[in-house]
């Protein structure tokens, strides 16, 4: 087989060959290097690689080139080798160019120009990006084929969970021929849908999260019985907890019921994220923070939930959905929360079908040129409107307050403002989902003069708000009235430490009512509600861990 490629893009002859050289001099027994002086004539070669069947492992542009930049060039260059790593080469006055790179294409890292000496500037570089890559190596898109129909809501969730689990996937309707084809060969009938058929050619019928994990190749079993820190949870709080940890020495499980990122995951834009001036999206933050997680050492299960905990001695005890059991030094709780159902007649019965819960993703382009609407009028539906609007006809907000600023940022509303497509309807709520096969109408009730009006509406995504689901925690650990876990000074009722606390000292900062069991993110009480502050209390929490297993 051929060695993987490294490219080199820059039109300054001496710089590329310069870079080659150096590429060569450390790369050359397993990759192959190859240089071109133009964006143009690196995508033809990108093209005729392609053809060949042969892998790239990286990519280095420069920025500064003349027809077609670094940035614009890497953009193209990502839809014919989606997963080669990218960096881009700049001047020190490009800063910012590599800043937006970052945003705009998901770039790796970025490297000033020159890179002298390139055991100190360039390597390291270049060794994380092949590392990142061989993790991570090319796959067909073909590698799982789902069969289903577009209005099963057990087809939609499958769809839904290999695209946040950044799974490559090929779609079959029931309704071609291909997709009869396919369940033929299964030995399937389309009332059996959704089957999901891995390389191995092994159909799996109405498959279940773990099935499906262990076919897309995730882990789904804890390889060792006992670790020094468990997080429960995969959205940021617990990211960040899982990338301290790990990198800190600690052996880390990180066990997510359903797709790392969380509600985060599923953001469209963050544009308030420090050091990202224009933005990124979910899943390219928690994708990056899962790569740390895992270049760090932390072990990751997928389509696992945590049902149960208990203190046992020293030992803190967590029960997985299988009955089997776990033991950790520590544990963190990061389970964010999950968005309220909608309360509307027929909404139940159309969920799946055109009513979907915070993911926009799976449906993009099933919106195009279409009416959609938003139920909510937080930062999430903000985003889920700026985003959708790129592709559908009108965007409408349905929002119960009487101004968008009650609960979303500043930043967004002007932002909506400017967009033409997006409407607003204020003081409204969804009263009636109206379908057979797949939604069709919505019923609006206007609060102020009691106007019912009835819509046509195929496509509706609700952000109303969410709680937490704390219930396998209530006999365990004390709760707020809204099923958040109390946390450190919110447990000293009066100043009494909370009942069967063991501990000379009051409880730490991040600290449930359990020892060594703490929370982060959304799932805390009292926590303010932000990606950011998230990261940073998983970070928090990893620091009093320290402190709490050194008492021991």
């Amino acid at each position: 087989m051929s060695l993987p490629i490294l490219l080199t893009v820059d039109d300054d002859p001496s710089v590329s060959r310069a870079v080659a050289r150096d590429l060569r001099r450390r790369y050359g027994r397993d990759y192959r290097v190859m240089r071109a002086t133009s964006g143009a004539d690196a995508l033809d070669a990108l093209r005729e690689v392609k053809l060949r069947g042969d892998a790239v492992a990286a990519i280095l542009a420069d920025y500064r080139m003349p027809q077609m930049n670094g940035i614009e060039f890497l953009e193209q260059a990502m839809d014919l080798f989606p997963r080669a790593r990218r960096a881009l080469l700049t001047a020190y006055a490009d800063t910012e160019a590599a800043i937006q790179a970052i945003n705009v294409v998901d770039v790796d890292h970025y490297l000033l120009k020159p890179w002298d000496p390139p055991e100190e500037k360039l390597y390291p570089v270049v060794d994380a990006l092949v590392q990142s890559w061989e993790e991570t190596p090319d796959r067909p898109v073909d590698e799982i084929k789902v069969v289903g129909h577009r209005w099963s809501p057990r087809s939609y969730k499958v769809r839904d969970f290999l695209a946040r689990n950044a799974v490559p996937y090929r779609w079959y309707s029931v309704d071609e021929p291909d997709g009869l084809r396919l369940l033929d060969a299964a030995e399937a009938d389309p009332d059996d849908i959704p089957v999901v058929i891995p390389p191995n050619g092994r159909a799996l019928v109405r498959p279940t999260g773990a099935e499906i994990a262990a076919a897309a190749g995730l882990s789904t079993d804890p390889a060792r019985d006992l670790y020094d820190l468990v997080v429960v949870g995969g959205g940021p709080a617990g990211l960040g907890a899982s990338v301290y940890g790990a990198s800190e020495g600690l052996r880390t499980l990180l066990v997510e019921k359903r797709a790392i990122g969380g509600q985060a995951g599923t953001s469209t834009r963050i544009e308030n994220y420090l050091g990202f001036p224009d933005g990124l999206s979910g899943s390219q933050l928690t994708g990056r923070a899962r790569r740390q997680a895992r270049k760090f050492g932390t072990e990751i299960l997928t389509a696992r939930r945590v049902v149960g905990l208990e203190a046992r001695g020293s030992a803190r005890i967590l029960t997985l959905d299988d009955d089997t059991e776990v033991t950790a030094h520590a544990v963190v709780i990061a389970i964010g929360v999950m968005y309220r159902v909608l309360d509307a007649a027929g909404c139940d019965e159309l969920t799946g079908r055109g009513i979907y819960y915070g993911s926009t993703f799976t449906e993009v382009d099933a919106i195009r040129d279409e009416d959609v609407y938003i139920i909510g009028g937080a930062n999430s539906a903000g985003q889920a409107a700026v985003y959708l609007s790129q592709r559908a006809r009108s965007v409408t907000l349905v929002v119960r307050g009487k101004e968008l600023g009650q609960s979303m940022s500043h930043y967004l509303m002007e932002e909506i403002r400017s967009i033409d497509n997006i409407n607003v309807r204020l003081r409204t709520t969804v009263v009636g989902a109206h379908g057979d096969e797949h939604l069709e109408e919505l019923t609006l009730c206007e609060q102020d003069g009691g106007q019912i009006e009835r819509v046509p509406c195929r496509h509706a995504f609700v952000y109303i708000g969410a709680t937490p689901h704390t219930e396998w925690l209530s006999d365990t650990l004390r709760c707020d009235q809204h099923g958040f876990i109390c946390t450190g000074p919110s447990l000293l009722a009066e100043g009494a430490r909370p009942p069967g606390w063991t501990l000379d000292r009051d409880p730490f900062y991040l600290e449930s009512s359990v020892p060594g069991v703490f929370a982060a993110g959304d799932v805390r009480s009292q926590s303010v509600k932000r990606v950011a502050s998230a990261v940073g209390e998983g970070a928090m929490a990893v620091a009093l861990i320290h402190r709490y297993l050194e008492e021991r």
